[in-house]
């Protein structure tokens, strides 16, 4: 036998590797075709998963708004405005009238010194005593105006002296029977609008 007629031994390593069926195969449970659970629940069920394990809360709905509640306290805040506007007014009303009343008092004043002098003048005609009426009714009827408006005049003659109300211009010695600290003349009538004192009373006190 030549050479060229010898046949080529093979070796266990030159052998072609026949394919196994049992490693192609699905896993056990499994037909084939179908993808095990854990693939197909893919990335977000596993990450639900995690968050089930880790013990953390899902997100709750946020709660419905009260409305009764919101209603109510809108309705208290209206009236608190309100009220508070309202004592707004009234108070600049007040101002206002003591404004105007503090403008008067001068006029007030000379009118009762015409009438303190026309009551001391016993010497007058007929035409005089009406002109004097007429000034009274006036006089009158001014005060009658500012009374309605919450303004008074007071006369503090045979009051014990305070100086919040009064203002003493001089001071006297105390007549028998009368204690010291006592009005003995109103030299100038006082007024006032409800606490509010306008103008201090003018006063002689008994020392």
């Amino acid at each position: 036998m030549t050479e060229h007629e010898q046949q080529p031994v093979g070796t266990a390593d030159d052998a072609v590797p026949t394919p196994d069926p049992a490693a192609d195969a699905p896993p056990a449970g499994t037909a084939a075709g179908d993808v095990p659970p854990a693939a197909s629940a893919g990335p977000d069920a596993a990450t639900a998963d995690a968050v089930a394990a880790d013990g953390e809360p899902e997100p709750q709905p946020e709660p419905e708004p009260d409305w009764r509640d919101r209603y109510l306290r809108a309705a208290a805040e209206l009236d608190n405005v309100r009220k508070r506007a309202r004592r707004d007014a009234a108070a600049g009303e007040t101002r206002g009238v003591a404004r105007l009343a503090r403008q008067l008092l001068p006029a007030l004043d000379n009118l009762e010194r015409a009438l303190q002098h026309a009551d001391e003048d016993t010497d007058v005609d007929e035409a005089d005593r009406q002109f004097v009426e007429g000034v009274r009714i006036v006089h009158r009827e001014l005060l009658t105006a500012m009374g309605q408006t919450g303004v008074e005049a007071f006369d503090p003659t045979g009051e014990a002296f305070d100086p919040h109300l009064h203002e003493a211009i001089t001071q006297q010695p105390a007549p028998e029977g009368t204690e010291a600290g006592i009005v003995l003349t109103t030299y100038q009538t006082g007024y006032r609008l409800k606490d509010e004192i306008l103008r201090p009373a003018k006063v002689i006190v008994s020392g």
